[in-house]
């Protein structure tokens, strides 16, 4: 609650006869030359200056913000509301109703722990795709959606009753991204303070890295930790730097064989190659008024992928079209305008804002592209995708045979839809999913007329293709059906199978099992091709080696031509009734036929009609049962949702932190190691340790369901914790999955929870030592939970991804960095050695060392010391450490 207001920046606004309480950005000197994105931050500080976390220091260090410093000041950002998915949101809940326990414990009052800032769950991550190519597929999938996710749904129930300013989107609505842009998301805030009417910008933070897509709105937001969210909800800041600015120009037009997906792609590959970690990337320029909202957001969407903390664009005319396309009322359009004119949010492309780097992209330039087979910002130019897979394919199925091109072993394979030669490059699934591009009507109603042109041709898809379209709301559907193009779409085998984040995270659901034997028996290295955001290892699904991302109608193409070892340039995808071969080009849209269809097909009330009731839910979610009651009576046979040990034996005082010593190393990895590769989210299998204990409290294997289904669950989390099926641990020679060696054992392999479980006992800490860009990718909290609760007390890499790094602090992990220029090998190190890690305890005096010393004893002799540099990078997350994790200092403060 801000008392203080050094800068006299408290006025009122009048819009359409009503007076609003606002904090002036212009009262600060030097505001009028920032970037949007830090004009968000001021009013920020100008609106919550206390004197003593926030201060007129911090609020002048941003006004006299210097683009071509290196972030060194130290500020509280409070976000005006959070955002979650159900799988990151789960456990968020289930720690808030732990909280509640802990309170009452501790002696004081459970209904203390409640979200102070708006908190709102879609549940859009548990639906799979079980069905496919059938008419009721959407339904078969959600009944088996409810069968799975029952009992977690009924504690989402409980919280949606429980906690105060807490709402829940239910299953089958829409991907929250999608339901952020279309409804959510306010764009200027306004709330009752202190019997005072106030306006704000909206500001948000997300349990999903790509809640970014909201930058395309002009709306500040990101991805944290559920961790952070939760801190978040409870009133705490987000401690941050205050970010260098990338000023991205864009200019020129998309030519018209390439797609919104195809900019994105590329502009992934130019942030990424600039290196924007940590940094604000502000879009600007002429030619920001000629990007349509859709395609706005599709770029923030993306912006996890090329690493930036955001990726903004301002507030301007078209933010407004697509407010009132999307059914906003006409007072709060009014009220954005008005609110961001007088704020100086509004874009005046004559003014351009100093940043601290910039680059610039002409989309004229922008060809068709795709990405992958691992990695988002590997684009290739769809021109050379055949002989780029081919490059790649020795990666996934060896060398090639003497005499041959290429790496080929065919297998005929019988299924109820024929017979067939399945071989490396196979295209197994074809996905279009993802609130990346199913957001965007030009690339959906471009697929839609791309299956049209080929239904006419006589084509389909391959008979071995798993296809599906997920779209991320239903006003999709609702535009797909008004144009006539969903017939077109089923007709080639893309039927509508759920409305929620299915492929992208790992919910392909399984492949036939005729084709899966296959795959398995014969070790090929088939494809998948989705229009998603995330292709990394090991996540679309567990048979499939290769994963790339397209547009959704390449997704279509992709879905015809059966294998990523094709040519559309000069391979047909097929014959025409007449005989004559068939070419992508003669069946790509027409980019006026599709603006017209989009013109004809789209209007307000779709989304009015949708999103009236978007709270309501059909009639599985109003018949859940509902428990009552202010804190959670937790079922003691639940596999889903069970109370975590975070606040076990905890004391009103923290005790002091201690150096590290004797410590072994759980696993040595090496370069991008994600957040998926530490905490996997997709399915897993009997003979893991998660299968083993689900199967053990009577859980059929077909009932596991998926790892992010069961983050409710620490049990089966700890479990998956670094269990990826493709993560490569160097203390293992040529072995890929969750297993290291036990020391405790002499050395013996085994799976990485039960040496961790030995090493426990014994009573020995553990380290785990990494590569650059550790735990890139989505903000999962697990991963760092996890990482915690297997007794990892530090981890030592050569850099880290934002949102990982905080997250292991907020868990009390320790992450140290290597000395610059050095890493494990050069050091040196293999992983076999004892660690002590001194210069810890510094801490207890309230001082943050720079760095810590390092020494590492071989069973040889040799001693290797070197200093760790310390990456607790502000005062706030040095109180998170001290306390073991930032749900215990909250806790601790609010009692």
């Amino acid at each position: 609650m801000s008392t203080v207001n050094s800068f006299d920046a408290k006025d009122t606004l009048a819009v359409a006869g009503t007076e609003y309480e606002i904090y002036r950005i212009d009262k600060v000197p030097g505001a009028e030359k920032l970037p949007f994105s830090l004009k968000v931050l001021l009013e920020n500080l100008l609106r919550t200056e206390d004197g003593a976390n926030i201060t007129a220091a911090h609020i002048e260090a941003l006004g006299n913000w210097d683009p071509s410093a290196q972030p060194n000041v130290e500020i509280q950002f409070t976000p005006a509301r959070v955002i979650m998915q159900d799988f990151t949101g789960v456990p968020c809940v289930v720690d808030l109703a732990t909280m509640r326990e802990a309170v009452a414990e501790l002696g004081g009052d459970p209904k203390k722990i409640n979200p102070l800032a708006p908190a709102e769950m879609v549940i859009d991550h548990s639906v799979q795709i079980d069905v496919f190519g059938t008419a009721n597929a959407i339904e078969r999938n959600m009944d088996i959606e409810y069968q799975r996710n029952g009992e977690r749904y009924q504690f989402l129930r409980w919280g949606q009753t429980a906690f105060d300013d807490f709402k829940v989107v239910p299953p089958g609505m829409g991907i929250v991204h999608q339901v952020n842009i279309e409804n959510l998301a306010r764009i200027t805030m306004t709330r009752e303070v202190n019997g005072v009417l106030r306006a704000y910008p909206d500001t948000c933070v997300g349990t999903d890295s790509h809640t970014t897509m909201v930058n395309g709105l002009g709306v500040l937001g990101w991805g944290v930790g559920g961790i952070e969210a939760e801190a978040a909800m409870l009133g705490q800041p987000v401690s941050m730097l205050i970010p260098r600015v990338v000023g991205f120009k864009l200019s020129g037009k998309i030519p018209a064989g390439a797609t919104a997906t195809d900019v994105v792609l590329t502009i992934t590959e130019m942030l990424r190659q600039h290196g924007v970690v940590g940094k604000f990337v502000e879009f600007y320029g002429e030619g920001v008024s000629a990007v349509p909202l859709a395609n706005r957001a599709t770029i923030g969407n993306m912006s996890p992928e090329f690493g930036s903390t955001a990726a903004i664009f301002p507030i301007d005319d078209v933010t407004l079209d697509y407010l009132r396309l999307t059914g906003r009322s006409e007072e709060q359009i009014a009220l954005v305008e008005a609110y961001s004119k007088q704020q100086q949010l509004w874009h005046n492309p004559a003014v351009e804002p100093v940043f601290s780097e910039y680059l610039e992209l002409d989309l004229a330039t922008v060809v068709p592209s795709i990405a992958g087979p691992k990695r988002p910002q590997d684009r290739i130019e769809l021109s050379k995708a055949q002989q780029q897979f081919a490059a790649d394919l020795p990666n996934y199925a060896g060398a090639p045979a003497a005499g041959e091109q290429r790496a080929t072993n065919p297998v005929t394979v019988t299924t109820d839809r024929g017979a067939f030669e399945l071989d490396h490059g196979a295209v197994s699934i074809a996905s279009i999913t993802s609130c990346t591009n199913t957001s965007n009507p030009s690339v959906m109603v471009a697929a839609g007329v791309l299956a049209r042109n080929a239904v006419r041709k006589g084509l389909t898809s391959k008979p071995w293709v798993k296809t599906s379209l997920a779209p991320g709301s239903k006003v999709v559907t609702d535009y797909y059906e008004k144009s006539g193009l969903l017939q077109d779409l089923e007709a080639i085998n893309f039927y509508v199978v759920g409305y929620g984040c299915a492929t992208c995270i790992g919910n392909s659901g399984p492949l036939d099992p005729k084709i899966s034997e296959a795959i398995q028996e014969n070790d090929l290295a088939v494809t998948a091709v989705l229009s998603g955001n995330r292709n990394f290892e090991g996540r679309i699904n567990p048979d499939v080696k290769m994963n790339y991302l397209a547009s959704p109608p390449l997704v279509i193409a992709y879905a015809l031509a059966g294998s990523m070892d094709f040519d559309f340039a000069t391979q047909p995808l097929g014959q025409d009734q007449d005989g004559n071969d068939v070419f992508l080009q003669d069946i790509w849209p027409d980019p006026q036929e599709v603006q017209q269809i989009i013109d004809e097909s789209i209007d307000t009330e779709m989304f009015r009609s949708k999103y009236d009731t978007i709270f309501d839910g059909d009639e599985r979610w109003q018949n859940l049962e509902t428990p009552q009651g202010d804190t959670f009576a937790w079922d003691a046979d639940s596999t889903y949702v069970r109370k975590p040990p975070y606040f076990e034996g905890m004391k009103l005082t923290p005790d002091p932190v201690t150096d590290i010593t004797g410590a072994r190393v759980l696993l040595k990895l090496g370069d991008s190691v994600t957040t998926d590769h530490i905490s996997p989210a997709g399915s897993f299998r009997a003979d893991t340790p998660a299968g083993r204990y689900l199967t053990e409290n009577g859980v059929a294997p077909k009932d596991f369901n998926s790892y992010g289904s069961r983050r409710g669950n620490h049990e089966v989390m700890i479990r998956g914790t670094f269990a990826n099926i493709r993560i490569k641990n160097q203390l293992l020679d040529g072995v890929e999955g969750g297993f290291t060696r036990d020391f405790t054992n002499g050395g013996e392999q085994a799976a990485v929870y039960d040496a961790a479980m030995n090493y426990k006992a014994a009573g020995v800490p553990l380290v785990v030592l990494g590569g650059k860009e550790y735990g890139s990718g989505s903000s999962r909290d697990w991963a760092a939970k996890g990482t915690a609760l297997l007794g990892v007390k530090a981890v030592i890499t050569e850099s880290y991804e934002r949102i990982h790094r905080s997250n292991l602090i907020g868990m009390g992990v320790l992450p140290l960095q290597f000395p610059a220029g050095e890493n494990a090998d050069s050091l040196g190190l293999d992983g076999t050695e004892t660690f002590s890690i001194t210069g810890v305890t510094a801490l207890n005096e309230g001082v943050t060392p720079e760095t810590v010393k390092v020494t590492a004893q071989h069973e040889s002799g040799k001693v290797t010391e070197f200093d760790a540099v310390v990456r607790i990078d502000t005062p706030g997350e040095a109180d998170y450490y001290r306390n073991g994790g930032i749900l215990q200092y909250v806790l601790r403060s609010l009692v």
